[in-house]
């Protein structure tokens, strides 16, 4: 599976203008959301606004911009699926190859001495769970990347051969499962122990 066009949204900007560029230098399209494009196009990465994507601006706060046909679509199509194949023509909905997500800082952010509970709400991510797990859901397709520590290997992995393994696309999505359901447990265990007191 040839890896074309990437999604790069990113809490954590470590590594990420490095794997960014190899992977752009490598032919690979690269969509972004707010924060890490500008990370991006600052470091002179060329890439394409999520909004410009969907069509759609990023509204209340930030809080809806991924939550989109031609995101998820992109994500969840299935590529051997005539039926899918053909109703991504017809939407004009252009398949999505990688997701390079990780979240917002719930754990760091509850962390902090006299955080407020709205402050903490405002670091459960939505979008970015959505996505990780639409894209691990479809592994056989599409790659995904929760963990900086991978990105050496993966755009190594696309710069010789153009893509990732089968294998390692498993591998990754299993990693995005465990990712998802960790951040899922710390808010659970976060807002039970609010409603304890």
């Amino acid at each position: 599976m040839k890896i074309n066009r990437a999604l790069i949204s990113v809490s954590d900007k470590e590594g990420i203008l490095e794997f960014a560029q190899k992977i752009h230098n490598a032919g690979v399209e690269i969509i972004s959301t707010g924060g890490t494009m500008k990370a991006l196009k600052a470091a002179g990465i060329p890439v394409t606004y999520v909004s410009d994507v969907t069509g759609f601006p990023e509204i209340m706060d930030g809080r809806v911009k991924t939550l989109n046909p031609y995101i998820h679509g992109g994500i969840l199509a299935v590529r051997d699926n005539e039926r899918h194949v053909r109703e991504m023509k017809e939407h004009k909905i252009t398949p999505i190859d990688l997701v390079v997500v990780n979240l917002y800082p719930f754990k760091q952010t509850i962390a902090k001495e006299g955080v407020t509970l709205a402050e903490a709400v405002e670091n459960i991510d939505i979008g970015g769970p959505a996505m990780i797990r639409a894209a691990a859901k479809n592994f056989k397709f599409v790659t995904v990347v929760t963990n900086p520590a991978r990105y050496g290997e993966i755009a190594d992995a696309i710069v010789k051969e153009g893509c990732v393994s089968g294998l390692m696309r498993l591998k990754l999505a299993q990693e995005a499962f465990a990712h998802t359901a960790d951040y899922d447990t710390a808010i659970a265990a976060y807002l039970k122990e609010l409603a304890a007191k």
